[in-house]
């Protein structure tokens, strides 16, 4: 099974969204999975203002990215007047052509650094796609895939953090990703995780029945 990630620059500045943070979390290796890329990873401080709004569900996300933070495994970083522009851009307009604030956050440092936007939404890779063609976004599963995170976890280890990525915070999987997704965890999994297309789900649960 060979790496389909399109991190392939260790020199690129990686910015994370709120949804990537919270995957990461759930994975229950965030630390391990960060510390083996060769890249920088930041977050905008409008990711963990959303993530506060999180407690009153009950999750721990702030205080896990707060543990990151404190650990030196990622950054928190703030707009400047460049990717101030950006971020008013992305935040103002009909529904459809808006982000929330930390996606258009993370959109509007990246596109002002030359960094990675890391960005699983659909909606706001659509809209990259027609503000910022130049921009490079990727996905939580990109990380996945990297051969670096391979040879820092065991096989097991990654199969059950993108399980619990999956399920416990019903990550998105790019379509060209399911496959890989689907090789890594086997198909019994992939038919308890809701958030997988229900064409994989439901085809890969026939097959194993």
């Amino acid at each position: 099974m060979g790496s389909l990630t399109s991190l392939t620059d260790a020199q690129a500045l990686l910015v994370a969204d709120a949804s990537v943070i919270i995957s990461l979390n759930a994975t229950g290796y965030a630390s391990d999975l960060i510390r083996a890329l060769p890249n920088r990873l930041v977050v905008v401080d409008v990711v963990p203002q959303e993530l506060e709004l999180g407690r009153r569900n009950g999750r721990r996300d702030a205080d896990l990215l707060s543990e990151l933070v404190a650990n030196g495994v990622l950054e928190v970083v703030s707009l400047g007047n460049e990717a101030e522009r950006h971020f008013e851009s992305l935040v103002v307009g009909s529904a459809a052509e808006t982000l929330d604030d930390g996606e258009a956050a993370s959109i509007a440092y990246a596109v002002a650094h030359g960094g990675v936007a890391l960005i699983d939404e659909r909606k706001a890779n659509r809209i990259c796609a027609d503000r910022f063609p130049q921009l490079q976004v990727v996905a939580t599963t990109d990380i996945f895939m990297h051969p670096d995170v391979a040879r820092a976890l065991a096989s097991d280890q990654l199969a059950q953090g993108v399980v619990n990525a999956l399920r416990l915070a019903r990550m998105r999987v790019l379509p060209a990703h399911v496959d890989w997704v689907i090789a890594l965890i086997g198909p019994e999994q992939a038919a308890l995780c809701p958030s997988l297309p229900k064409t994989a789900r439901v085809g890969r649960k026939i097959e194993v029945d």
